[in-house]
């Protein structure tokens, strides 16, 4: 298949995720006016020819940092909150205006990593999301970082972006970075660019191998955090484009379909609710299986039985999210069990038949049923 053919996902794209970082919108905490002026034309474009866009924008640190007269993006998790607070103002205000200029409301929505563990605020997030779509308003999501703690953050928008292509049923992440895209190899100042990656089928060691980290003091996300948020997108059923966000008309570009940046093709969609299990729940403890329940977990994708549990870690209730993870520890799946920790801890190693002898009834015979799982294979 030729490269025009594998580009045919970009033009057939109608709702889009994209996602743009603070270093493509600010220099050196100031905002890039003309930028942010053409990356609402560019939205306003794709969504008068019929599309759907959610915008995921960094900056708020950055412009708070330089609002406050720093040369840094906070040093400590309370300055960071307190430049978010300042900054997140000024960055939606901008964004206001200029959509204004053509005629198209922004709706402001932050999020973080803890509201959208939680199941129900999960989907109360998508359901915001799809009726501001619906409504023609675009929504622009950011980190809520004025509450986040290191416990709790996405990390970086990169990451964010992939679970909003989860939220919305997105068919196609774009994000604008200040690369072309990723490289072969780690570019070096002053020599000649390394030769493009223009289209990575599956993410494997040797593409992992090629990322870098960010140079940026304002930015946070690098390269393997775009990574991160391709394989995400793609087991979404979502293609990825990596580009440079400062090119001329970059988002009418991908959206033809034209060679630009890095191409990351979509995967095998999951339904959303093992996505969220997957890359969005936070966990709660740990079962520890035998290679044999491995296995049946990795090889079959099978329910995981009572008498394939060596161990139980942690504190958790009935439908709390947990890791299924071999005696060397390796995560292989995360589910959401039938049982409470106490009474797997009862249960673990007999028969499926004997539960109800030890418990005194039954949730079933599958302390995790297959619906409930989703095999960690990346």
């Amino acid at each position: 298949m030729t490269s025009e053919n594998l580009r045919d996902c970009q033009k057939a794209a109608k709702r889009i995720v994209v996602k743009v970082g603070s270093s493509t919108l600010t220099n050196a905490g100031k905002p890039r006016a003309q930028k942010f002026g053409k990356l609402a034309e560019s939205i306003s474009q794709l969504i008068d020819d019929g599309r759907e866009v959610v915008l995921v924008s960094s900056g708020a640190v950055a412009m708070g940092s330089q609002r406050l007269g720093w040369d840094h993006a906070g040093r400590s998790i309370p300055e960071k909150q307190a430049a978010a607070a300042v900054g997140q103002i000024g960055l939606v205000e901008v964004y206001r205006r200029r959509f204004a200029s053509f005629g198209k409301e922004v709706g402001q929505v932050l999020l973080t990593r803890t509201g959208l563990e939680d199941r129900e605020r999960f989907l109360n997030a998508r359901h915001t999301l799809q009726e501001l779509l619906r409504l023609g308003t675009v929504p622009i999501v950011n980190e809520n970082d004025t509450v986040a703690t290191e416990e709790i953050r996405f990390g970086d928008n990169d990451n964010l972006s992939a679970t909003i292509v989860n939220l919305v049923g997105a068919d196609l992440l774009v994000i604008l970075t200040d690369v072309d895209g990723l490289y072969e190899e780690k570019p070096v100042a002053g020599q000649r660019k390394p030769k493009l990656i223009e289209v990575v089928e599956h993410i494997t060691p040797e593409i992992e191998a090629s990322a870098t980290g960010t140079d940026s003091t304002f930015g946070q996300g690098g390269m393997i955090s775009k990574l991160q948020a391709a394989r995400s997108a793609a087991r979404s059923g979502a293609a990825t484009v990596l580009c440079n966000g400062r090119g001329h008309d970059v988002l009418q570009r991908v959206v033809a379909g034209d060679d630009i940046g890095t191409l990351f093709l979509p995967g095998e969609r999951i339904s959303s609710r093992k996505h969220w299990l997957a890359f969005t729940a936070g966990t709660r403890g740990s079962l520890v299986v035998d290679p044999g329940a491995a296995r049946a977990l990795m090889a079959d994708g099978s329910s995981l039985l009572p008498a394939g549990i060596l161990a139980v870690e942690g504190r958790f209730g009935i439908g709390d999210p947990v890791l299924c993870v071999s005696q060397d520890g390796e995560e292989l799946a995360r589910g959401l069990p039938a049982y409470s920790a106490e009474e797997i801890r009862q249960i673990k190693g007999i028969t499926a038949k004997e539960i109800s002898t030890v418990l005194g009834y039954s949730n079933g015979d599958a302390i995790i049923h297959r619906d409930d799982l989703v095999a960690l294979d990346s």
